[in-house]
């Protein structure tokens, strides 16, 4: 895993020993003298992780850590601390400015080898959502980095897993303060419980007396449901080793026993914090691929997304030797009701016709709205005939019920003419059998519209 560390300190000595540790790891080390040095470097996005001391003049590594994470722009890269400060509250003070992690000088290589790779490749994973959401932020949609600086990661909905009563009842009635916790003794049970219920984080005891515990946190990893979970272990002082085995199959964080209330609360709540950013970057790329395959009057796909995939379903239908039919949807006199009511109320008719489509379809079905007030159905494995039928039922149904329009009640009639193509053979093409549906269309309309016509 290749990447670039930031390592802050203003000791030189202290700096070329982390740099000899991490480049023998085949990291790209670069190296900052003073705090506004290093927001400096963060701003111009030139590192991965940072490394940075506490003990600075100018401006200590709290205050750089703050600002870090204050800014929408550098909230999202990890922070380690290293220094000689050993006492609890002086890790809380650390996990409250935002750090990630609080390592203790002298620092054991292992360890921070263990928990630099563990972060960057929890980072690296988050920069490709990152990059998509700045691009949706251009089109106008909600911005997730700058809520990210918001979010206080209280309120979280927690699972923790521990089989000892005298373990998990301090730790829950610790975290109850600010959180709703849910405690499980069951290590299986307490997978199905991850994967049916929106948690925030799971808390494993690595001390699990019937069941091997990273072996459930592998298998949270491996699910799709839980993948993106975040894990915290619990562990004894001489379970080093078993701890370093956990960052590396992809626990988030830990805590070594005995466990310290504040340090509890600031790490649960710096894991909350980043699980809710992450689904919002997640929630930002699914409505921005929404966005660009969605027409967003009426629901449907648009007519991009269909000329995408039209060309594999004829594919797939032709490998499969099953038939299937396009059809091509035009809504008659449609400027007539907009000349008359308005385009409100022509804009009311295209989107109660995109229900309407929605409802008489199977789920299999592609229906796209393919411009102005014509729309494309495309089913797979039907024929012709069984097309006409539904098509057929789709257009009595639009002529019978009127469409209501505005906000008084009002409805207006409205019908439908609608062409039909089945797949011809392997020559067919998403053109060609477009043009026949849209010749079919064009003959129903010369027919007197209201009608529903298969190409010949």
């Amino acid at each position: 895993m290749t990447a670039r560390i930031l390592v802050v300190d203003d000791v030189p000595a202290n700096v070329k020993l982390l740099e000899a540790r991490l480049m023998a790891e085949y990291f790209e080390v670069i190296t900052a003298m003073s705090g506004p040095e290093a927001l400096a470097i963060c701003r111009s996005a030139q590192c991965d992780l940072v490394l940075l001391d506490v003990m600075m003049p100018e401006m200590d590594g709290f205050e750089v850590c703050r600002r870090l994470k204050a800014d929408p722009a550098t909230h999202h890269i990890p922070v380690i601390m290293v220094t000689a400060l050993d006492q609890p509250q002086d890790r809380v003070k650390g996990l409250e400015a935002g750090a990630d992690d609080f390592l203790t000088k002298p620092v054991s290589e292992i360890a921070l080898i263990a928990r630099v790779r563990s972060l960057v490749r929890l980072k690296l994973a988050c920069d490709e959502l990152r990059m998509r959401a700045l691009t949706s932020r251009e089109i106008g949609l909600q911005d997730p980095l700058a809520q990210a600086t918001a979010e206080t990661g209280r309120n979280g909905r927690i699972l923790l897993v521990d089989d000892r009563p005298s373990s998990f009842e301090r730790i829950a009635a610790a975290l109850t303060v600010e959180h709703a916790v849910d405690v499980e003794t069951d290590p299986q049970e307490a997978i199905f419980h991850a994967a049916e219920n929106p948690y925030d984080l799971m808390m494993v005891s690595l001390g699990l007396e019937r069941f091997d515990a990273l072996r459930l946190c592998g298998q949270v990893r491996s699910l799709e449901r839980t993948r993106h979970l975040p894990i915290l272990l619990i562990a004894e002082p001489e379970e080093e080793a078993r701890l370093l085995r956990g960052l590396e199959i992809g626990v988030n964080d830990y805590l070594v026993r005995p466990i310290d209330r504040n340090e509890l609360l600031a790490r649960v709540r710096t894991q909350v914090r980043k699980k809710r950013y992450n689904d919002r970057l997640r929630d930002n790329v699914q409505l921005s691929i929404e966005m660009a395959v969605t027409d967003s009057l009426t629901g449907l796909h648009n007519r991009r997304y269909m000329e995408l995939h039209l060309g594999a379903l004829i594919e797939q239908a032709l490998a499969r030797g099953k038939p299937l039919s396009v059809l091509v949807l035009d809504i008659d006199y449609f400027k007539a009701i907009n000349d008359t009511y308005g385009h409100d109320a022509g804009d009311d008719v295209l989107r109660e016709f995109g229900t309407r489509v929605r409802k008489s379809i199977r789920g299999i079905d592609l229906a796209c709205r393919y411009g102005g007030e014509e729309f494309v159905i495309v089913m797979p494995e039907t024929d012709v005939g069984i097309a006409s039928m539904v098509a057929e039922r789709l257009r009595r149904r639009v002529a019978t019920d009127p469409f209501p329009i505005g906000s008084r009640g009002e409805t207006v009639d409205v019908t439908i003419s609608v062409g039909i193509a089945g797949l011809a053979g392997p020559e067919d093409t998403p053109a060609s059998i477009l043009k026949r549906a849209d010749q079919a269309l064009y003959r129903a309309k010369r027919d007197g519209r209201n009608r529903v016509a298969a190409a010949a």
